[in-house]
């Protein structure tokens, strides 16, 4: 599940750096494809780094 998740992220980090392209030929703005490719890098940074880390022991309170 983990690899599905981090494929969605790296395509969309190809599209959306297609679109920046085309953002920067003023083809679209880059109001609206710049905040996009931020947050699909921020996505699979984000997925990536996301593991199951020790919390520590959990004690009982009397």
């Amino acid at each position: 599940m983990k690899q599905a998740a981090i494929i969605f992220w790296i395509i969309m980090i190809i599209a959306t750096f297609y679109l920046n392209l085309l953002g920067l030929m003023n083809l679209i703005s880059l109001v609206i494809t710049m905040p996009l490719l931020f947050a699909s890098i921020f996505g699979l940074l984000f997925t990536w780094n996301n593991r199951n880390r020790f919390k520590g022991f959990h004690q009982k309170r009397m």
